[in-house]
């Protein structure tokens, strides 16, 4: 059941990168750009969640999915911080 949710949980944060994606093109709003690559940055995370846990269960990735997030939250807390300028 573990190995499904993980793979749920990556095409979930990838949908919604594509569709926050294609609503910045849609009206060029500089937020929606920033959440954007923040939910490719978690799509990322998610899926070396499962690349750690399911496939390679020996190698330790525990470092790289936090930094990856913690990359992704900051890419979002940057567009934040822009966008209230």
């Amino acid at each position: 059941m573990g190995p499904a949710v993980y793979m749920l949980g990556t095409l979930t944060t990838l949908l919604c990168g594509i569709f926050l994606m294609r609503g910045y093109f849609r009206s060029r709003t500089n937020l929606l750009l920033w959440s954007g690559f923040c939910f490719f940055g978690l799509a990322l995370s998610n899926l070396l969640t499962f690349v750690d846990l399911v496939v390679f269960p020996d190698v330790d990735l525990y470092f790289w999915r936090l930094i990856t997030a913690a990359i992704a939250m900051l890419v979002l807390l940057y567009g934040l911080i822009w966008e209230g300028e």
